[in-house]
């Protein structure tokens, strides 16, 4: 096509020539040098479309904008043969654009569905990712920057900002009334020459639980197996030791009477009305033998009895499920305490907010729940002047269903808050240990939690989590 147009423009010069030195016409030779310029024009618009056409490419791939097209209407293999490869090129580039982008979709997806909390910033606190596992872990809606989570607990946001990559820590605190124990993870990398930490955040307070909870359950079996292995020959034992004491007793006690009342009167000892005084022995000693006999049988039983109250820790039945409202389970708990709580003068007061809240459990174990709670709160009540409690049932920021009961008693330590539901822990003279730790097994088995929130000499809180 070059070289066609080329020989025209020659043709058309030499005919300008011509005309000039050939002929007299005027017009013919203006006409003639006009179709010149415009071929000249035409052929330097031809060669320069190559050009456009490449600078057109480059800004295509410098701006990342892969909808043009080089199709081109001109004739001419060369041409066609560019054409074709800046069509193929942006091809490939629109391919793997469209591949990054559903591997990045495919990323997000990932990482928005991930139960994992996930915090990606900046070297300065910037915040540039947030997953949704990570603002249901933490209750927040967004996060702007990592200090921004100083409410919620200062050794978190140290935590988080100071971990190394390659570093686990752990982190513990208090938010809205749950114990939180987070495992912290964090890995660095460099993206557009800037430093980024990605920091995972899970909650292992659960695993931790169920494991310590697993461990005691092992200790018990053993522990009660063991013991009941060992008591109860001795039960038996001095029970039947002591049952052929007292036959013996009565049998000396009849013979004693046969033989008449002076001779009674020869005994001048203070065991003279003993039947054991016929023996050989000193029947003081056989009293105390009768007396130790007793002592042991009644207290292996209360032993027995003790331990088959720690075996119920690995006892805890099915929840049988079913809807009900808890604003009759509140009122069974009145009614049940009613009594008591008069003797004692205790302020006692319930709410239910919605007043038609439903929940889904078993009714007679999250009953028993709040028994061992209220009985814990009248103990922690005594001798305290105006004491008050609140059983109060609402709904949390996630929908889910809050139940607490709430004292104004002597509070418990912040040292021991941690303690107090492991099995055979109590801070009360005549508890057991155990009541708190079958509550938390009991919302566990409803998928549940239970936590305590107290400063001595404030008010103390037990919230149940469903």
């Amino acid at each position: 096509m070059v070289l066609a147009r080329t020989a025209i423009l020659c043709a058309t010069v030499f005919l300008l020539i011509y005309l000039l030195t050939k002929t007299s016409f005027v017009a013919t030779p203006f006409i003639v040098a006009i179709l010149i310029i415009a071929q000249v024009y035409s052929l330097i618009h031809y060669v320069q479309k190559t050009n456009r056409d490449i600078a057109r490419f480059f800004d295509s791939v410098k701006y990342a904008d892969f909808s043009q097209s080089f199709r081109s209407t001109i004739k001419g293999s060369s041409f066609e043969e560019l054409n074709k490869a800046f069509s193929d090129v942006i091809e490939e580039f629109r391919k793997a654009r469209a591949e990054k982008e559903e591997q990045y979709r495919y990323l997000q997806i990932v990482v928005q569905h991930v139960g994992i909390g996930l915090i990606v910033f900046t070297r300065d606190g910037n915040v540039e990712l947030l997953n949704p596992a990570a603002k249901k872990l933490l209750r927040i809606n967004a996060l702007q920057k990592v200090a921004d989570l100083s409410p919620i607990s200062l050794g978190l946001v140290d935590s988080i900002e100071q971990v190394k990559a390659g570093q686990n820590v752990l982190v513990k605190f208090i938010n809205d009334n749950e114990f939180f124990q987070l495992s912290i993870y964090a890995t660095e990398f460099k993206m557009r020459d800037k430093d980024y930490k990605l920091v995972s955040l899970t909650n292992i307070q659960n695993e931790l639980e169920e494991r310590e909870m697993e461990a005691w359950h092992d200790l018990i079996r053993v522990l009660t197996h063991e013991i009941m292995n060992s008591v109860t020959p001795i039960v038996s034992l001095s029970s039947t030791a002591g049952s052929l004491l007292d036959g013996f007793d009565a049998t000396l006690k009849n013979g004693m009477g046969g033989t008449g009342h002076g001779e009674r009167n020869q005994e001048a000892t203070k065991c003279a009305d003993s039947p054991y005084s016929m023996l050989p022995v000193p029947c003081s000693v056989m009293e105390d033998v009768k007396g130790a006999l007793d002592t042991i049988s009644r207290r292996s039983q209360g032993l027995l009895h003790f331990v088959d109250d720690y075996r119920n820790l690995t006892r805890i039945p099915t929840p049988n499920f079913q809807t009900f409202p808890v604003a009759e389970l509140f009122n069974r708990i009145r009614k049940l305490f009613s009594d008591r709580l008069q003797v004692r003068r205790i302020k006692f007061s319930s709410s239910v907010d919605p007043h038609d809240i439903e929940l889904t459990a078993d009714p007679d174990l999250i009953e028993q729940v709040l028994i061992n709670l209220i009985t814990n709160s009248m103990t922690a009540l005594s001798g305290i002047d105006s004491p008050q409690m609140k059983l109060t049932a609402r709904v949390d920021s996630r929908n889910g269903t809050l139940i607490q009961v709430t004292d104004n008693g002597t509070g418990i330590p912040e040292d021991i808050q941690d303690k107090i539901f492991i099995p055979f822990f109590t801070t009360h003279k005549e508890g057991s240990g155990i009541g708190l730790s079958l509550s938390r097994q009991i919302m566990r088995a409803h998928k549940g939690t239970i936590t305590v929130g107290s400063e001595p000499g404030g008010e103390t809180v037990f919230t149940l989590r469903f």
